[in-house]
């Protein structure tokens, strides 16, 4: 990209309105984590009301709510923004090293691909229309299942799930997501880093389980069993303690979504 381009970008990238409502997305993120969190957490209950746990679960939800028209709509321009932000300034990311460099943007350009998908259905929604999570990854997985070689490619998306997982429970150990944001000092810093910490190994770990199911699916040329987060969090609940362990689950989803809610304000954009 020639030098006035890259101006023209860094230009875009730093107006203030733009920015405000990219930082948005990450609060409208955290906010639909801690709905899933507690749909997780009500599947695992007994005596109360469960849902489909996964971020189409958590839209449905917000649909419903007074006012969520609103909020919808307002959830689809930040999401739609954060991921425009991240589309728009790939072109001035840099490592140490071509290799570094690319691979840093190819993560990027896989994050912004996913904010405007959640952005899209945050729009399915708002128009009053309605989607599953489980429903489109059956179908997605149906559909290579039927496409000769096809059950090698969702092996790999399998493996490529899980391997996020894995990588979302190594910045969790290593709280590699510190230099996401400007880590506030005292006892707030402290907090926020916690809330990151449980929440990025609760998301590796459900990632991992997506990413079993799929290859699951393949392997046994079923698709039904490649049910999203929902499936993978349901999964869960019929493990030995698994009760247990989905409320863990859910509850560090919540601490995810703080910490989104957090970035909103402290990411270094």
């Amino acid at each position: 990209m020639s030098p006035s381009a890259k101006s023209a970008v860094r230009d875009v990238s730093r107006n203030p309105v733009f920015r405000m409502i990219a930082r948005s997305g990450f609060a409208v993120n955290g906010m639909l984590h801690i709905l899933i969190g507690l749909i997780a957490i009500g599947i695992a209950l007994p005596g109360t009301e469960g849902g489909e746990a996964d971020q189409s679960g958590a839209l449905r939800q917000l649909a419903t709510t007074p006012g969520g028209l609103f909020v919808l709509w307002a959830s689809v321009l930040a999401l739609v923004a954060l991921g425009l932000f991240q589309l728009i300034t790939l072109p001035l990311l840099s490592a140490a090293g071509t290799a570094k460099t690319w691979g840093r943007r190819v993560a990027e350009a896989a994050k912004a691909v996913v904010y405007l998908v959640l952005g899209a259905t945050a729009l399915i929604f708002a128009l009053g229309g309605s989607t599953s999570g489980s429903d489109t990854s059956q179908t997605f997985s149906a559909g290579l299942i039927a496409t000769p070689g096809g059950v090698f490619l969702l092996v790999a998306v399998g493996l490529t799930v899980g391997g996020f997982g894995i990588g979302f429970v190594a910045i969790a150990v290593r709280r590699g997501f510190r230099k996401l944001i400007v880590v506030p000092a005292g006892r707030l810093g402290r907090v926020v880093v916690r809330l990151g910490t449980v929440g990025y190994a609760s998301q590796g770990l459900a990632l991992v389980v997506v990413g079993v199911l799929f290859v699951v699916a393949a392997v046994s040329s079923d698709s039904a069993a490649a049910s999203g987060l929902d499936g993978a969090l349901k999964v869960l609940a019929g493990l030995p303690f698994g009760i247990v362990l989905l409320v863990a689950v859910g509850v560090g989803f919540l601490a995810y979504g703080l910490f989104l809610i957090a970035r909103a304000r402290l990411a270094t954009l």
